[in-house]
């Protein structure tokens, strides 16, 4: 064991653990892309261009046309990328920096929780976000299937 490890209070677990790891961030990467990808599908099906944009514009976000076409395009082919494990780095970064614009413009004044509007789920996400873009898509991702990521 290496100097600062842990030992595991149940070492017969380690097995479990180990085999289980990559099975994990995958998981974690499939759930999150998943949940950004409904979130786009209904800005897109819901609202539209036309309605994001506004939405946009109410908060300030100048060109609002502009923001709302990289919401929608992050959140729907950038979540389908997450999902895949496809340019997993820069799509997973870069719906972490959407996250943060929207904690910052959209949610920080409602508090911390997400029934008020809050910044629970957008920091969640965002954080979720970033350790997958350090992370990478793993080896079950087609990253790893091309050889190939950021």
């Amino acid at each position: 064991m290496a100097a600062g490890e842990t030992n595991l209070l149940f070492p017969s677990l380690a097995g479990f653990y180990r085999s289980w790891r990559d099975i994990a961030s995958t998981l974690v990467r499939v759930v999150v892309g998943v949940n950004l990808l409904m979130h786009g599908w209904l800005k897109v099906g819901t609202f539209g261009l036309a309605g994001v944009s506004a939405y946009m514009a109410k908060l300030g976000l100048q060109p609002a046309t502009a923001f709302a076409v990289a919401a929608i395009l992050l959140e729907t082919v950038g979540a389908i990328c997450v999902i895949l494990g496809l340019f997993t780095r820069f799509f997973a970064a870069a719906l972490a920096v959407e996250m943060a614009v929207a904690l910052y413009v959209a949610h920080l004044k409602a508090g911390f929780y997400v029934s008020n509007g809050g910044i629970e789920y957008v920091l969640l996400l965002g954080i979720v976000l970033f350790a997958v873009a350090i992370r990478g898509g793993g080896p079950y991702s087609v990253d790893r299937m091309i050889g190939k990521e950021l």
